[in-house]
């Protein structure tokens, strides 16, 4: 296994490993304070973290608003006061390290977010001198150079694509080029939580990432970036002995790795014990690459019951017609309440929805494309009653039809077939049931229950996680 040198992040030398954020609370200060204190980059999510009161406990976050827009205001409250609680306990964990440069904290942040610009930059102003840099994802976040640039931090995009990232420098990055501190290439097809697929790509067909990062090193070349500047490649990462071939490679340049899902198994791994235990038992295969999301986008998470019971819904569905038109003929006589518009659907899909509703799937609900899917009356209720609940944590969302700014709607009906993800990811952050909530993971995932190091149950600390990760293993 090559020896891994320090590399320049900006304005210091650090160790080229960094921690992936998990938003909701699922990479919080100690975690990225243990990981900073190691010589790499600990990443503070800013998505919704916790605070905390007098004594410690985190504040649960309720929200007492009868206003979508009133909720999402109490929303933007509570994630700017947990990111600055959470950043200024992680600089106080490795503040040796990080007053002497050796370490560095970045916080994390998905620009789709609600209120992600209010919140960045609040954030941003309330901790000055502790943030070194800013990594972003989830969107073309064409704002995020200037107002690092704005606050003396630097900026690290997360990209899935040498076309985004050449996008996303000529319209905005090349007028603050002394800020970028790095750019975070993201295996769309293997990367836990959120991921970059474009609709051109097949979700089913992995690509080799080598090609494409040997892409975007040349798109960055074009743009007169040195290869000095360093690209750090996250999903999939593992043994870094499978990635040797990356390293000291002029054709890549400088390389970084980014770890997001091994640091959930440590010591200072905030998420419950059970959810811990439940990455044990993985098996290869058991990460789905999804189109759920609220968000629109492709995310990558573990398939238990919570996916299983949305993958279960959106195979309950029919199309139909307000008129009998074409293959449309036959009035649908279930699901749809009395007094409602009549619905014409084919007559092979009669008879399922006739099947569906005999097994207790009675309620149809309407989906912005022109179907409907078959649920029963309690996960009617209980997808309406969510929807209802809105807190607006996203700048758009398909469950909810919320929009951050303007009216307020994205002007399509709420999606039956998504989930309020704000609602699953506090669940499961805090001692909810790993199986009945959405639990993010990479694609690798399966590999705690394979790797030794992880033998007998045990949990290393970060620092006992790092010392083995540069043996290579």
């Amino acid at each position: 296994m090559k020896a891994l040198n320090a590399v320049r992040f900006g304005d210091r030398e650090l160790l080229p490993l960094v921690e992936g954020g998990k938003g909701i609370s699922v990479t919080n200060h100690r975690s990225s304070g243990a990981w900073a204190r190691t010589g790499g980059i600990g990443t503070v999510s800013a998505v919704n973290a916790d605070s905390y009161d007098d004594e410690g406990r985190p504040i649960p976050q309720v929200y007492r608003a009868r206003t979508r827009l009133g909720r999402h205001e109490e929303l933007i409250a509570y994630a700017i006061e947990g990111a600055v609680q959470q950043i200024r306990r992680a600089f106080d964990i490795a503040r040796d390290e990080l007053l002497a440069g050796r370490g560095a904290l970045n916080i994390n942040i998905l620009w789709e977010m609600g209120g992600a610009q209010r919140v960045l930059e609040a954030v941003l102003e309330r901790t000055r001198g502790l943030v070194n840099g800013v990594t972003c994802g989830a969107g073309m976040p064409y704002r995020l150079a200037e107002i690092a640039a704005r606050y003396g931090v630097f900026y690290y995009p997360i990209v899935s694509s040498a076309r985004a990232f050449r996008a996303l420098w000529k319209r905005a990055y090349a007028r603050f080029a002394e800020w970028l501190g790095a750019v975070v290439y993201e295996d769309p097809w293997v990367a836990g939580g959120h991921n970059g697929l474009s609709n051109a790509e097949d979700p089913r067909q992995p690509q080799d990432p080598y090609p494409r990062v040997r892409e975007l090193r040349q798109v960055m070349r074009e743009a007169g970036l040195p290869d000095s500047l360093p690209i750090v490649m996250a999903g999939g990462v593992w043994y870094l002995r499978e990635w040797e071939h990356w390293i000291d490679n002029p054709e890549l340049g400088t390389i970084a790795f980014q770890f997001g899902t091994r640091p959930l198994l440590t010591q200072e791994s905030p998420i419950p014990d059970a959810w811990k235990r439940k990455l044990t038992e993985l098996k290869e295969g058991d990460i789905l690459l999804h189109r759920f999301s609220p968000t629109g986008f492709w995310s990558s998470a573990v398939r238990n019951s919570f996916l299983t019971e949305l993958e279960a819904r959106a195979e309950r569905q029919i199309a139909f017609s307000t008129e009998a038109a074409g293959d449309h003929q036959y009035e649908l006589d279930v699901g749809v309440p009395r007094g409602k518009q009549r619905c014409y659907v084919t007559r092979d899909d009669l008879w399922r929805a006739r099947t569906w509703a005999a097994q207790g799937f009675t309620e149809a609900l309407r989906t912005p494309d022109n179907t409907l899917i078959f649920v029963t009356p309690e996960q009617r209720d209980a997808i309406r009653r969510d929807q209802a609940d809105c807190m607006g944590c996203l700048s758009h969302c398909q469950f909810s039809s919320w929009k951050d700014h303007d009216d307020h709607t994205t002007g399509r009906p709420a999606d039956p077939r998504s989930f309020c993800i704000q609602k699953t990811l506090q669940a499961i952050a805090h001692g909810g049931d790993p199986d009945r909530n959405l639990m993010f993971a990479g694609h690798s995932a399966f590999r705690f229950a394979t790797d030794p190091f992880y033998s007998n149950g045990f949990i290393p600390t970060v620092r006992q996680l790092i010392d083995r990760i540069l043996t290579g293993d």
